[in-house]
């Protein structure tokens, strides 16, 4: 479905608002039900990541990180649309992340994951150090 030639930007006006909310609140394990203004709220606190498709100039994938620039980065949202699984470009998006200028010095990166600890394992993540150490509150409301 693709020539192969895509590119990746943090620049949040490309984001194609529609395409990651239809993808997130319907399609992802983790986000179903996310609501348009949630989806536009965690962008707009985040970094962000878009990665387009070169001729079309198409998203065709997704991610946002929560961080402090210093001390830890959270990565949530990745997401590469079906049609465009199977090329590499997951691994491309995760590259240009953990290799981003503002994130390259960060002390440590976290996410959650049910189905994709092969991909992430390429880069260095793994399990985390020490889990009786960390703690975690949920909101039920």
């Amino acid at each position: 479905m693709s020539s192969g030639e895509i590119y990746i930007t943090t620049d949040r006006a490309k984001i194609d608002i529609v395409f990651v909310h239809q993808y997130l609140s319907e399609e992802a394990y983790w986000s179903k039900g996310r609501s348009l203004e949630d989806v536009k709220k965690s962008i707009e606190n985040s970094l962000c990541f878009g990665i387009y498709e070169g001729s079309s100039k198409s998203q065709i994938g997704f991610a946002r990180v929560a961080t402090d620039y210093v001390v830890f980065a959270w990565i949530m949202d990745l997401f590469i649309d079906k049609r465009y699984r199977g090329l590499g470009y997951s691994k491309k998006l995760v590259s240009a992340i953990i290799n981003h200028n503002k994130l390259k010095n960060v002390n440590g990166f976290g996410l959650r994951t049910e189905d994709a600890q092969g991909l992430y394992s390429r880069f260095g993540f793994g399990q985390i150090p020490n889990p009786d150490t960390w703690m975690f509150k949920k909101n039920t409301a």
